[in-house]
């Protein structure tokens, strides 16, 4: 401090003499009125030198444009830089290339498969119904309407929802909890907490959000407990039914009609369209309050154009389809019903998805603590079956922003279009390479 001192004065005194050499020539000076003095002449000053700094070009021409040859010889020196980083060579995947319409049999890498890796349920894909229905819209309406489509609150969901609906959480910005994959124990203890004691509860919108069938485990959820919970504690219910609707119920009308929770007691539901119907898009409905607030406020509405005319075609031909021919709904329950039965035994893996589920989730037994280690295991199974069988699996791999933390495993997708021979050839080649693949871990 006391060094200081001596810096901060003799400063004061520098700038006492800077300003009396200014104030003394402008002393008696008078213009138009106005006394001139050192600090006046000091702010022109700068005033001009700011005036001149904004006025003047941030460039200098070149004094001789550049001649043909200079540009081409500056294009050819330019390297742009990548628009992403390159791939190293460990994280390189070499995917199969499906080359046909993903029906029970396509065409991946050149050769005909067994398709289980396709989540087409009633077996529509490229049914020619549909089809036609298509280009009778295309001709009416063609390619696409051209115009676009377009909540705060506590939303408690289950910890093992799909990406798709994670990241429309996020989208809403609301304040998320987590209740434990399933389990109705864990769902009433995380209601009773948010709740309990908090006065500003039943003043703001609080959602449970669940799947009908969770794409990441194949389980159903419990829709008539929840709906139970939701009138306890006055919440508000969002049924994700992209994997139900459909495919569970009499006639396949989804999670409700197979519990048979009456349809108003379901605040929202929303469906992509690209699984059972074999169309594209998707579908958000509930009370017409509801409705009216997603035309005017949702990210899908506001971002996005509407949904072409012929894939809404091809919804309602899907939808015509199904109600006309409902037997298609017993031949995919039979054949998930056989897939069960034939996977029974296969040596490391269980299944642990419900038995109505389309979807049949085939786990590790024993994990080996290591989750990537799991996925390589899982992963070589799917591309030995396929090399050696013909018969087109997949994992349940998931990206790294996936907050899901239930195990990974091989999602089957079983379609009506599935023949018994189809089956036959799965469980076979299924069980043979898992007996090699996981022979160190029996």
């Amino acid at each position: 401090m006391d060094m200081a001192l001596p810096v901060v004065n003799a400063t004061a005194a520098a700038l006492a003499r800077v300003s009396a050499a200014f104030n003394a020539p402008f002393a008696r000076a008078v213009v138009f009125g106005v006394h001139i003095d050192g600090h006046l002449v000091v702010e022109g000053l700068l005033i001009a030198v700011i005036v001149f700094q904004l006025s003047r070009k941030s460039y200098k021409p070149p004094k001789k444009p550049l001649t043909e040859k200079e540009i081409d010889e500056l294009c050819d020196e330019w390297e742009p830089e990548p628009l992403c980083p390159p791939i190293k060579e460990a994280a390189r995947i070499d995917t199969p290339m499906l080359e046909s319409a993903a029906g029970p049999h396509t065409i991946v890498d050149g050769k005909e498969v067994i398709n289980f890796a396709s989540a087409n349920y009633l077996g529509l894909v490229g049914n020619e119904k549909i089809i036609d229905s298509c280009v009778g819209s295309l001709e009416k309406y063609g390619v696409g309407s051209c115009g676009p489509r377009g909540f705060y609150g506590t939303i408690g969901f289950d910890e093992g929802v799909q990406w798709a609906v994670q990241n429309g959480l996020h989208l809403s910005r609301s304040t998320v909890v987590y209740f434990k994959h399933n389990d109705m124990a864990s769902l009433a203890s995380t209601l009773e907490k948010l709740t309990r004691g908090n006065k500003r509860a039943e003043k703001i919108r609080r959602y449970i959000v669940v799947e009908s069938i969770y794409q990441n485990s194949g389980q159903i959820a419990p829709l008539d407990e929840i709906v139970k919970l939701k009138e306890k504690y006055r919440f508000r219910v969002i049924l994700e039914e992209s994997h139900s609707f459909g495919v569970l119920g009499k006639s396949g009308r989804g999670l409700a009609e197979h519990y048979g929770v009456p349809i108003e007691k379901i605040d929202i539901i929303t469906a992509g369209m690209g699984n059972a119907l074999a169309t594209d898009g998707g579908f958000c409905t509930g009370s017409v309050r509801v409705v009216d607030h997603q035309r005017l406020s949702s990210a899908g509405y506001v971002f996005s154009a509407s949904l072409p005319p012929y894939l809404a075609t091809a919804a309602v031909s899907a939808v015509n389809y199904l109600e006309e021919n409902p037997s298609v709904l017993t031949n995919l329950r039979s054949n998930i019903a056989l897939l069960h039965k034939e996977l029974s035994d296969t040596p490391g893996l269980e299944i642990s998805s419900h038995i109505l589920s389309p979807i049949v989730f085939l786990k590790l037994k024993k994990s080996t603590g290591s989750p990537a280690t799991d996925l390589d295991l899982l992963e070589t199974i799917a591309e030995r079956v396929l090399k050696e069988d013909l018969v087109f699996i997949v994992t349940s791999k998931k990206s790294n922003l996936d907050r899901c933390k239930l195990p990974i495993g091989i999602r089957l997708f079983v379609s009506a279009g599935h023949t018994e021979s189809d089956i036959s050839m799965l469980s076979s080649s299924l069980k043979r390479v898992s007996a090699s693949v996981l022979s160190d871990y029996l």
